[in-house]
């Protein structure tokens, strides 16, 4: 009896430990890859926007050319220009990358299930500028009737450089770490560039062909924005938001502007 009585308390302790340690490990868990995560709410939260400016002489872009790749040169109509700077008609820049560098609460933000796109179409990636967030999907797209090769260097996630055919199957990629901003190539054009920038959160935007941007939704808080260009540099500035509140955040770079590197 007594032998029956042991073996049965032996039991429960082990039963209980072993609760214990599953209960211990759950906790360390990361979260379900279903789960939700955090969500800009657009009804309540903060909105910042503004323009990205130009000022000063607007640089002359040198011509690609494209004579070596028949199927280049055929896309095009007219000389096509590099895309490093774009002044708009209103004198701001397209392809600035904006985004809130600090003050986003931690957490895990909910990733979009649709996926960005980078497509070669004409020898030239389009877009040449863009934002994703961290783990979301990215289509890599071959228009074309020749060959690319893509070819992204980071410098926080894993490099790859995969050739893909004429027309070829869609390459479908995910960055696991925030990074601003990762450049793209093609080692067989070397004139094509585009930039990535990976956010752990949605809270950032492109600048297109009236150089505005808009980003929705931010909690109540302190903030830096953050302007990102590829000549220019970067410049940020600090912002403090309540809750529906919306302000406007204004950026200048160029020739007679100065941008912090």
């Amino acid at each position: 009896m007594r032998r029956s009585l042991f073996t049965g308390s032996l039991l429960v302790l082990l039963i209980t430990s072993g609760c214990g340690k599953s209960g211990e490990e759950s906790a360390k868990a990361p979260a379900s890859s279903g789960s939700p995560g955090l969500t800009a709410d657009v009804a309540n939260g903060a909105t910042l926007s503004g323009k990205v400016n130009f000022k000063g002489g607007k640089p002359v872009m040198r011509e690609i050319d494209m004579s070596a790749n028949p199927a280049c040169q055929k896309a095009h109509s007219k000389p096509v220009v590099s895309q490093e700077v774009i002044v708009n008609g209103n004198d701001t820049l397209a392809n600035a990358f904006v985004w809130v560098k600090d003050g986003v609460p931690e957490g895990k933000w909910a990733v979009p299930g649709k996926q960005a796109v980078v497509d070669q179409q004409g020898c030239v990636y389009t877009p040449h500028v863009s934002g994703v967030m961290v783990g979301q999907s990215v289509e890599f797209r071959n228009s074309d009737e020749t060959n690319h090769n893509i070819h992204p260097l980071p410098q926080q996630n894993r490099e790859w450089n995969e050739s893909q055919p004429p027309k070829g199957d869609p390459k479908v990629k995910t960055f696991d770490q925030q990074e601003i901003m990762i450049p793209v190539k093609c080692n067989i054009h070397p004139w094509m560039r585009a930039y990535i920038g990976v956010v752990r959160h949605p809270f950032f935007a492109v600048t297109g062909e009236d150089g505005s941007f808009s980003i929705a939704g931010l909690p109540p808080g302190k903030y830096t924005l953050e302007a990102w260009h590829e000549r220019y540099g970067k410049q940020d500035v600090e912002v403090t938001v309540a809750a529906k509140d919306s302000k406007t955040v204004d950026f200048t770079f160029g020739t007679q502007a100065k941008a912090s590197r």
